[in-house]
């Protein structure tokens, strides 16, 4: 349809005007009347439309002038005008929907587009209108489609509350939340965010059926301001009132206003943000690609890089093509004149318009040669502003803080970035910040942090904290801990080890010895007769005795003067072929060599550290519920612990806590004295259990030594006894009987005053009252050690079970 303008009745001069306006603009419906009435209809107007009838109207005025008509059809010309640069240039999605079949009956440009229908005022396809649902089911993932649905429907239940049950509920604000969306973009682009709502203000609904009420159950009426907010505002229960109510009960009318607005931009950095507050390092290569990937979107970039200032270097990261995460290390007087650091220096986003033309460093011409041409720069500077000491501190502090590091977008089109992009990136300086501050943190826990023992993780964690921020090492120390050492011995060990090493030696040497055998009965020879004579003479020196060297020295003789023979040995007739063909098989295996009783000791021993150090872990679960401690277990013939407990670890600590911990460290070595003991028995093995306890009631300092492997050593000549004794208690000697101090079965305490004794003999008096112990207790003097010399001990024997 066209514009209709009405005939006037009056004449000019006498005649009638001409037709100036094209009938597809202009047909007679009616007479203008003496007001200059008009009655003008537009339905579907395009720019040379308007453009046209412009022409007429210039025409027209030039004939007929000063006629308020024509000024009225002028003026809506104009309104028309700006109706249609509405329609095209609106950066809202709008459209105009019948409630009762979601058909459109109108839709902007921009919704058009995006939803991916022919453009018009009112869309139609094949000469019909098109249905919202029908489209928005193609477009949107059922999550969001379902969530469109629900806008409908939290629309027509406001209304049924106000209409049918005289509730107002404006005060939840039912219809001013909004349904967010993902649309599907171009190909190979990232999806654009909208945020729909619906304006229902026009909306009459009737309940068809008035006895039919599908809230009579929840009795509305009678629920009071405060319950019905309650309701309204609880996602779950507000999404069964949506549900509840029949669409075919009711007759809707009037039209639905359906607003649109693209909100690409702030979701991306919303979700960049996200991804940057996560716990994951973003120097990890799947957490950094998924960052850039969100990057790209929003800035139209190729890659990213992530620049960190680690006292006088610099660390550069970049996601390679495998997506692996590349780290190259500059001097930091590299980047010292640089864009890079002026960016720093000023905490500002900066620019740089073209490579090419701009390169100052080496750092940039690497960049240059893969094909960067244009660079953002993105400050991230920590707000705590905590001075370093660092000789590079100059550098190292920006305007307002403390400088965390840089991240570079990349592109490899000169004067990429603008000014929007600067505000963008700006916006996700906090997030940056914060993500990569925690990287570097991560980073140096990883270096500094590696099996810390829970109990004294946070002071290391505190300190990885400092040093992330460029601040300089402080020692890490426990000053006035206790010591309480323990041992639990596999007795025999060595020499159940000696024989493993003798049983499998013999037999592979007899295998040997049948091998040359074979080969000097089928072609005998001097070589080989001597051959034969050395290993008959291992044989019997080993089965005489075992030295320190024989397993390494023996499986090495073989590997050079026997298994070298084995090709030519293997043409010396079917019974060398079969003697060598036993040799290799029992040698088929990781050790290369006859590795049967060695096994089954190596498995006996495995088993009794695992059943030791199991029931130790039981226990020490319990002992850190006294009080948090630091605990070390090592295992080799066997299991020690090294309990370190104060106040410098846990504030809480006192003399109860400490008596307490020994005490329970006490009922630990008396478990795992029965657990050997139940072992011994079931697997029938000769190898025994002894046990040790060392006391010391006087405190030692302890400190983390960076160099060295341990966690933590003692400080002080003070505290160098302790150490001392630790390493040769267990083989101390009873200074009148000659005998070791400990014994199978038997539990074995360690002191040097006659106060550790008294406080020592209470515990073994609970010990005994629980039937732990015998009641019986051996006392002796250990034999001066080397560099100590006053140690006494008391002996009591574990009972199997306790009584």
């Amino acid at each position: 349809m066209g514009v209709t303008l009405l005939k006037t009745n009056a004449s000019t001069n006498g005649q009638s005007p001409p037709p100036l306006l094209p009938s597809m603009y202009i047909s007679q419906s009616s007479s203008l009347s003496a007001a200059g009435e008009t009655r003008i209809a537009s339905e579907q107007t395009s720019n040379s439309d308007l453009l046209n009838l412009r022409q007429c109207l210039q025409t027209l005025q030039a004939q007929l002038p000063n006629s308020p008509e024509l000024e009225q059809l002028q003026a809506w010309v104009e309104h028309s005008a700006w109706l249609q640069t509405f329609h095209r240039c609106s950066q809202l999605l709008i459209a105009v929907i019948n409630p009762v079949n979601l058909t459109l009956q109108y839709a902007n440009h921009y919704f058009c587009q995006l939803l991916n229908i022919p453009f018009g005022m009112q869309p139609l396809v094949n000469g019909e209108a098109i249905h919202l649902g029908t489209v928005l089911k193609q477009h949107l993932a059922e999550k969001d489609y379902g969530a469109v649905l629900r806008l409908y429907r939290r629309h027509l239940l406001h209304f049924m509350l106000r209409e049918f049950y005289g509730i107002d509920p404006s005060s939840c604000r039912l219809l001013e939340t909004p349904a967010m969306v993902a649309l599907p973009g171009a190909p190979d682009s990232e999806p654009r965010y909208v945020e729909f709502w619906l304006r229902s203000e026009t909306l009459q609904i009737t309940r068809l059926n008035p006895q039919l009420d599908e809230f009579a159950d929840l009795n509305l009426a009678s629920l009071s301001p405060e319950e019905l907010d309650t309701r309204l505002n609880d996602p779950e229960q507000l999404r069964d009132l949506e549900q509840r109510f029949s669409l075919t009960n009711y007759r809707v009318e009037g039209e639905m206003l359906l607003e649109g607005l693209d909100v690409t931009v702030r979701e991306t950095i919303r979700r960049i943000t996200q991804l940057l507050i996560d716990r994951d390092s973003i120097l990890r290569p799947h957490k950094f690609q998924l960052v850039s990937q969100q990057l790209k979107s929003l800035f139209r970039t190729d890659n990213t890089i992530i620049l960190t200032i680690e006292k006088d270097q610099i660390r550069v990261f970049m996601v390679s093509d495998r997506s692996e995460i590349n780290a190259t290390t500059y001097p930091l007087d590299l980047i010292r004149d640089s864009h890079a650091m002026k960016a720093l220096q000023l905490n500002q986003v900066m620019g740089i318009r073209d490579l090419a033309h701009e390169c100052r460093t080496e750092l940039g011409r690497q960049l240059l040669a893969q094909g960067v041409r244009s660079l953002l720069m993105i400050p991230l500077i920590s707000q705590l502003g905590m001075p370093n000491s660092d000789r590079h501190a100059s550098l190292q502090k920006g305007r307002q803080g403390q400088i965390v590091g840089l991240v570079g977008l990349m592109s490899d089109r000169p004067n990429h970035f603008d000014g929007l992009d600067i505000c963008h990136a700006e916006q996700l300086i906090p997030a940056f910040a914060r993500a990569l501050t925690s990287a570097q943190r991560q980073l140096v826990q990883q270096r500094f942090i590696t099996n810390i023992h829970p109990a004294v993780e946070w002071r290391f964690l505190q300190e990885a904290e400092r040093r992330s921020m460029g601040l300089p090492p402080e020692p890490i120390v426990f000053n006035n801990v206790y010591p309480l050492y323990g041992i639990s011995d596999i007795r025999g060990s060595s020499d159940a080890r000696n024989r493993a090493i003798q049983a499998d030696l013999l037999e592979q040497l007899r295998l040997g010895m049948a091998v040359v055998e074979a080969v000097c009965a089928e072609e005998a020879s001097a070589l080989s007769e001597q051959l034969r004579l050395d290993l008959l003479e291992r044989m019997q020196r080993i089965q005489e005795k075992v030295t320190v060297d024989a397993e390494v020295a023996e499986t090495r003789y073989l590997q050079n003067h026997l298994e070298v023979y084995f090709d030519y040995f293997a043409q010396c007739g079917e019974g060398a072929i079969a003697a060598i063909q036993a040799y290799q098989a029992a040698c088929d295996n990781e050790h290369q060599c006859v590795y049967v009783a060695r096994a089954k000791y190596d498995q006996t021993i495995s088993q009794m550290n695992t059943c030791l150090r199991e029931t130790w872990e039981h226990w020490q679960h319990r002992m850190q519920q006294i009080t948090p401690h630091y605990c070390d277990i090592e295992t080799t013939d066997g299991i020690d612990h090294m309990i370190y407990a104060g106040q410098s670890i846990d504030s809480k600590f006192g003399k109860f806590q400490l008596r307490s911990l020994r005490y329970e460290q006490l009922r630990a070595m008396c478990d795992c004295a029965r657990a050997a003991l139940k072992f011994q028995a079931n697997d029938q093995t000769k190898m025994q259990v002894t046990h040790l306890l060392l006391v010391q009631d006087s405190t030692v300092d302890i400190f983390h030594d960076e160099t060295t492997e341990k966690l933590f050593d003692v400080r002080g000549t003070r505290d160098t006894r302790y150490e001392i004794v630790k390493k040769r208690i267990d083989k101390a000697i009873d200074e009148q009987t000659h005998t070791r101090i400990t014994q199978p079965g038997m539990l074995t305490l360690v002191y040097s005053t006659s106060e550790e004794l008294e406080e020592y003999q209470q515990y073994l008096h609970y010990l005994t009252r629980e039937g732990l112990v015998e009641e019986a207790i051996e006392q002796g003097t250990v034999e001066p050690l080397q560099g100590v010399t006053g140690l006494k001990f008391v002996r009591v024997r574990v009972r199997h079970t306790a009584e």
